[in-house]
Protein backbone atom coordinates (compact mmCIF):
# COMPACT_ATOMS: atom_id res chain seq x y z
CA UNK A 1 0.00 0.00 0.00
CA UNK A 2 0.76 3.67 -0.34
CA UNK A 3 0.94 6.97 1.87
CA UNK A 4 0.23 10.57 1.10
CA UNK A 5 2.31 12.73 2.92
CA UNK A 6 2.99 16.08 2.47
CA UNK A 7 5.20 16.78 5.34
CA UNK A 8 7.90 14.38 7.46
CA UNK A 9 10.68 15.59 10.15
CA UNK A 10 11.85 15.24 13.65
CA UNK A 11 10.30 17.13 16.81
CA UNK A 12 11.00 16.70 20.28
CA UNK A 13 7.69 16.16 22.58
CA UNK A 14 5.16 18.27 20.67
CA UNK A 15 3.96 15.30 18.99
CA UNK A 16 4.07 12.39 21.42
CA UNK A 17 6.82 11.55 24.07
CA UNK A 18 10.67 11.72 23.02
CA UNK A 19 11.96 12.76 20.08
CA UNK A 20 9.77 11.51 17.31
CA UNK A 21 9.78 10.81 13.33
CA UNK A 22 6.51 13.00 12.40
CA UNK A 23 5.03 11.72 9.27
CA UNK A 24 1.39 14.74 7.58
CA UNK A 25 -0.96 12.41 5.99
CA UNK A 26 -2.55 14.06 3.06
CA UNK A 27 -6.64 14.58 3.12
CA UNK A 28 -8.53 15.89 5.94
CA UNK A 29 -12.54 15.68 6.62
CA UNK A 30 -12.87 18.93 8.37
CA UNK A 31 -12.80 22.72 7.07
CA UNK A 32 -10.55 24.40 10.16
CA UNK A 33 -10.29 28.13 8.88
CA UNK A 34 -7.36 28.30 11.28
CA UNK A 35 -5.69 25.79 10.21
CA UNK A 36 -2.10 25.85 10.18
CA UNK A 37 -1.50 23.25 7.32
CA UNK A 38 -4.13 24.16 4.43
CA UNK A 39 -2.74 22.09 1.65
CA UNK A 40 -2.87 18.82 3.65
CA UNK A 41 -6.73 19.23 3.20
CA UNK A 42 -7.51 18.23 -0.20
CA UNK A 43 -7.48 14.06 -0.58
CA UNK A 44 -6.31 15.17 -4.18
CA UNK A 45 -3.42 17.76 -2.79
CA UNK A 46 -3.07 21.01 -3.44
CA UNK A 47 -1.33 23.00 -6.15
CA UNK A 48 1.28 24.92 -4.07
CA UNK A 49 2.90 27.99 -5.48
CA UNK A 50 5.77 30.15 -4.61
CA UNK A 51 6.54 33.31 -6.13
CA UNK A 52 9.85 33.75 -5.62
CA UNK A 53 10.32 30.75 -7.75
CA UNK A 54 6.66 31.39 -10.30
CA UNK A 55 7.34 31.85 -13.82
CA UNK A 56 6.24 31.20 -17.56
CA UNK A 57 8.53 28.47 -17.95
CA UNK A 58 6.87 26.87 -14.46
CA UNK A 59 3.69 25.48 -16.88
CA UNK A 60 4.26 24.44 -20.06
CA UNK A 61 0.71 24.61 -21.31
CA UNK A 62 0.75 28.54 -20.90
CA UNK A 63 -1.35 28.94 -17.16
CA UNK A 64 1.03 31.13 -15.38
CA UNK A 65 1.16 34.68 -17.42
CA UNK A 66 2.85 38.05 -15.54
CA UNK A 67 3.89 36.13 -12.83
CA UNK A 68 0.02 34.83 -11.88
CA UNK A 69 -0.96 31.10 -11.89
CA UNK A 70 -4.33 30.59 -13.59
CA UNK A 71 -5.69 28.12 -11.40
CA UNK A 72 -8.59 27.37 -13.31
CA UNK A 73 -6.89 26.47 -15.87
CA UNK A 74 -5.46 24.05 -13.29
CA UNK A 75 -8.21 22.35 -12.07
CA UNK A 76 -9.37 21.18 -15.61
CA UNK A 77 -5.59 19.91 -16.35
CA UNK A 78 -5.60 15.74 -15.87
CA UNK A 79 -1.93 15.73 -16.80
CA UNK A 80 -0.36 17.99 -14.48
CA UNK A 81 2.93 18.24 -15.98
CA UNK A 82 4.02 21.09 -14.06
CA UNK A 83 4.58 19.15 -10.61
CA UNK A 84 5.34 15.24 -12.48
CA UNK A 85 7.37 16.32 -15.44
CA UNK A 86 9.38 18.88 -14.73
CA UNK A 87 11.90 19.63 -11.57
CA UNK A 88 10.79 23.40 -10.74
CA UNK A 89 9.66 24.90 -7.18
CA UNK A 90 7.22 27.68 -8.58
CA UNK A 91 4.61 25.44 -9.34
CA UNK A 92 4.43 21.65 -6.71
CA UNK A 93 1.72 19.61 -5.88
CA UNK A 94 1.70 19.35 -1.75
CA UNK A 95 1.96 15.31 -1.11
CA UNK A 96 4.54 12.72 -2.30
CA UNK A 97 2.87 9.05 -2.75
CA UNK A 98 5.17 6.58 -0.80
CA UNK A 99 5.30 2.98 -0.35
CA UNK A 100 4.49 1.43 3.10
CA UNK A 101 7.31 -0.77 3.16
CA UNK A 102 9.87 2.02 1.73
CA UNK A 103 8.32 4.37 4.78
CA UNK A 104 9.30 1.28 7.21
CA UNK A 105 12.89 1.27 6.20
CA UNK A 106 13.20 4.63 7.02
CA UNK A 107 11.78 4.44 10.51
CA UNK A 108 13.54 1.93 11.32
CA UNK A 109 17.37 3.37 10.15
CA UNK A 110 15.94 6.53 12.41
CA UNK A 111 15.93 4.12 15.41
CA UNK A 112 18.81 6.15 16.78
CA UNK A 113 16.94 8.99 16.70
CA UNK A 114 14.15 7.83 19.16
CA UNK A 115 15.76 8.81 22.13
CA UNK A 116 13.83 9.63 25.29
CA UNK A 117 11.05 7.25 24.33
CA UNK A 118 10.46 8.70 21.26
CA UNK A 119 9.45 7.04 18.11
CA UNK A 120 7.38 7.65 15.00
CA UNK A 121 3.75 9.55 14.79
CA UNK A 122 1.42 9.73 12.09
CA UNK A 123 -0.73 13.27 11.82
CA UNK A 124 -2.43 15.22 9.46
CA UNK A 125 -4.57 16.50 7.91
CA UNK A 126 -6.41 13.63 9.16
CA UNK A 127 -4.34 10.18 9.47
CA UNK A 128 -7.59 8.29 8.93
CA UNK A 129 -8.79 9.64 5.48
CA UNK A 130 -6.24 6.94 4.14
CA UNK A 131 -7.37 4.19 7.10
CA UNK A 132 -6.06 0.68 5.56
CA UNK A 133 -2.64 2.03 4.62
CA UNK A 134 -2.31 3.30 7.89
CA UNK A 135 -3.43 0.26 9.84
CA UNK A 136 -0.63 -1.70 8.25
CA UNK A 137 2.04 1.10 8.46
CA UNK A 138 1.41 1.08 11.96
CA UNK A 139 1.38 -2.91 12.53
CA UNK A 140 4.67 -2.95 10.65
CA UNK A 141 6.37 -0.18 12.92
CA UNK A 142 4.83 -2.74 16.15
CA UNK A 143 6.38 -5.50 14.60
CA UNK A 144 9.79 -3.48 14.26
CA UNK A 145 9.84 -2.67 17.56
CA UNK A 146 9.12 1.50 17.16
CA UNK A 147 6.81 3.43 19.49
CA UNK A 148 3.98 4.50 17.37
CA UNK A 149 1.28 7.69 18.01
CA UNK A 150 -1.52 9.16 16.29
CA UNK A 151 -2.77 12.45 16.20
CA UNK A 152 -6.55 12.42 15.02
CA UNK A 153 -10.03 13.58 15.31
CA UNK A 154 -11.29 10.63 15.89
CA UNK A 155 -14.13 10.99 13.06
CA UNK A 156 -13.94 7.67 11.63
CA UNK A 157 -15.88 4.99 12.22
CA UNK A 158 -13.32 2.36 12.16
CA UNK A 159 -11.35 4.24 14.76
CA UNK A 160 -11.11 1.42 17.64
CA UNK A 161 -8.98 -0.86 15.41
CA UNK A 162 -6.45 1.48 15.71
CA UNK A 163 -6.34 1.32 19.57
CA UNK A 164 -3.82 -1.94 19.79
CA UNK A 165 -1.57 -0.33 17.48
CA UNK A 166 -0.26 2.60 19.16
CA UNK A 167 1.36 3.38 22.57
CA UNK A 168 0.03 7.35 22.41
CA UNK A 169 -3.42 8.20 21.09
CA UNK A 170 -4.01 11.99 20.44
CA UNK A 171 -7.29 13.36 19.56
CA UNK A 172 -8.10 16.73 18.31
CA UNK A 173 -11.77 18.21 19.93
CA UNK A 174 -12.80 21.13 18.52
CA UNK A 175 -16.19 22.04 20.41
CA UNK A 176 -19.13 20.36 22.30
CA UNK A 177 -21.24 21.75 20.61
CA UNK A 178 -22.74 19.97 17.34
CA UNK A 179 -24.22 23.13 15.78
CA UNK A 180 -21.43 25.08 15.92
CA UNK A 181 -18.84 22.08 15.23
CA UNK A 182 -20.75 21.68 12.02
CA UNK A 183 -21.03 25.57 10.88
CA UNK A 184 -16.94 25.87 11.13
CA UNK A 185 -15.65 23.06 10.37
CA UNK A 186 -18.15 21.35 7.82
CA UNK A 187 -19.37 18.17 9.69
CA UNK A 188 -20.51 16.68 12.97
CA UNK A 189 -19.15 16.25 16.45
CA UNK A 190 -20.75 12.80 17.27
CA UNK A 191 -18.30 10.05 16.21
CA UNK A 192 -15.72 12.59 17.54
CA UNK A 193 -17.48 12.16 20.97
CA UNK A 194 -18.31 8.47 20.81
CA UNK A 195 -14.80 7.18 19.93
CA UNK A 196 -13.94 9.80 22.67
CA UNK A 197 -15.65 8.01 25.30
CA UNK A 198 -14.44 4.65 24.54
CA UNK A 199 -10.94 4.54 23.72
CA UNK A 200 -10.71 6.78 26.63
CA UNK A 201 -11.99 4.04 28.68
CA UNK A 202 -9.25 1.45 27.00
CA UNK A 203 -6.20 3.50 26.19
CA UNK A 204 -3.72 4.16 29.06
CA UNK A 205 -1.70 6.48 27.28
CA UNK A 206 -4.27 9.27 25.41
CA UNK A 207 -4.56 13.12 25.22
CA UNK A 208 -7.04 15.34 24.30
CA UNK A 209 -5.96 18.70 22.69
CA UNK A 210 -7.94 21.25 22.02
CA UNK A 211 -6.82 24.73 20.04
CA UNK A 212 -8.68 27.69 21.49
CA UNK A 213 -9.89 29.69 18.71
CA UNK A 214 -10.74 33.26 19.39
CA UNK A 215 -14.51 33.68 19.16
CA UNK A 216 -14.91 30.21 18.30
CA UNK A 217 -14.77 28.29 21.58
CA UNK A 218 -12.45 30.65 23.78
CA UNK A 219 -15.47 32.04 25.79
CA UNK A 220 -15.66 31.77 29.82
CA UNK A 221 -19.10 29.65 28.98
CA UNK A 222 -17.07 27.19 26.35
CA UNK A 223 -14.63 26.61 29.60
CA UNK A 224 -17.65 24.95 31.56
CA UNK A 225 -19.13 23.47 28.11
CA UNK A 226 -15.65 21.56 27.28
CA UNK A 227 -15.50 20.87 31.34
CA UNK A 228 -19.04 19.18 31.80
CA UNK A 229 -18.37 17.30 27.99
CA UNK A 230 -15.05 15.28 29.14
CA UNK A 231 -17.39 14.55 32.35
CA UNK A 232 -19.66 12.60 30.36
CA UNK A 233 -17.66 11.60 27.14
CA UNK A 234 -14.14 10.74 28.73
CA UNK A 235 -12.28 8.64 31.15
CA UNK A 236 -11.16 11.55 33.36
CA UNK A 237 -8.80 9.34 35.34
CA UNK A 238 -6.95 8.23 32.60
CA UNK A 239 -7.22 10.26 29.87
CA UNK A 240 -5.28 14.28 30.20
CA UNK A 241 -6.51 17.40 28.55
CA UNK A 242 -4.29 20.21 26.99
CA UNK A 243 -5.13 23.32 25.22
CA UNK A 244 -3.47 24.58 22.18
CA UNK A 245 -3.34 28.48 21.41
CA UNK A 246 -4.79 30.18 18.27
CA UNK A 247 -1.86 31.77 15.68
CA UNK A 248 -1.84 32.44 12.39
CA UNK A 249 1.60 30.45 11.14
CA UNK A 250 -0.34 28.99 8.33
CA UNK A 251 -1.62 32.32 7.08
CA UNK A 252 0.97 32.48 4.08
CA UNK A 253 0.33 28.95 2.64
CA UNK A 254 -3.54 29.66 2.49
CA UNK A 255 -2.56 32.18 -0.04
CA UNK A 256 -0.12 29.58 -1.45
CA UNK A 257 -3.17 27.46 -2.19
CA UNK A 258 -4.84 29.74 -3.55
CA UNK A 259 -7.03 30.02 -0.81
CA UNK A 260 -8.49 33.16 1.04
CA UNK A 261 -8.05 32.89 4.56
CA UNK A 262 -10.87 34.17 6.72
CA UNK A 263 -9.90 34.36 9.88
CA UNK A 264 -9.80 38.01 11.87
CA UNK A 265 -7.12 39.12 13.63
CA UNK A 266 -7.05 37.84 17.27
CA UNK A 267 -5.50 36.54 20.11
CA UNK A 268 -5.56 33.63 23.30
CA UNK A 269 -4.18 34.99 26.63
CA UNK A 270 -2.32 33.14 29.04
CA UNK A 271 -5.17 34.23 31.54
CA UNK A 272 -7.81 32.78 29.12
CA UNK A 273 -5.65 28.98 29.14
CA UNK A 274 -5.24 29.20 32.83
CA UNK A 275 -9.47 29.76 33.64
CA UNK A 276 -9.77 26.86 31.03
CA UNK A 277 -7.20 24.69 32.94
CA UNK A 278 -8.71 25.87 36.63
CA UNK A 279 -12.28 24.77 35.69
CA UNK A 280 -11.07 21.35 33.91
CA UNK A 281 -9.43 20.84 36.98
CA UNK A 282 -12.46 21.89 39.35
CA UNK A 283 -14.17 19.15 37.26
CA UNK A 284 -11.53 16.59 37.93
CA UNK A 285 -9.88 17.25 34.94
CA UNK A 286 -6.17 16.57 34.19
CA UNK A 287 -4.42 18.96 32.29
CA UNK A 288 -1.25 19.07 30.85
CA UNK A 289 1.66 21.65 28.85
CA UNK A 290 3.65 20.00 26.23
Amino acid sequence: MKLKIFQKGFNYSQDGQGNRLIFHLQGCNMKCPWCSNPEGMPMEGAIVVNKDWLSASCCPLGAVQEGILDRSRCMVCEDKPCTKRRRQKGIQLSYKEYEVDDLIVECISSKAMFFDGGGVTLTGGEITMQFDAVKEFLQKLGEAGIHRAIESNGTHHRMMELVPLVEQCIMDVKHYDDVKHKEWLGVSNRWTLENLKKLSAVHPNMLVRIPLIPGFNDSPEDAVGFAKLFEEHMDCKKAKVEFLTYHEFGKDKWEQCGVEYKMKRGVISSATVKHFEEVMKNHGVQCIRT
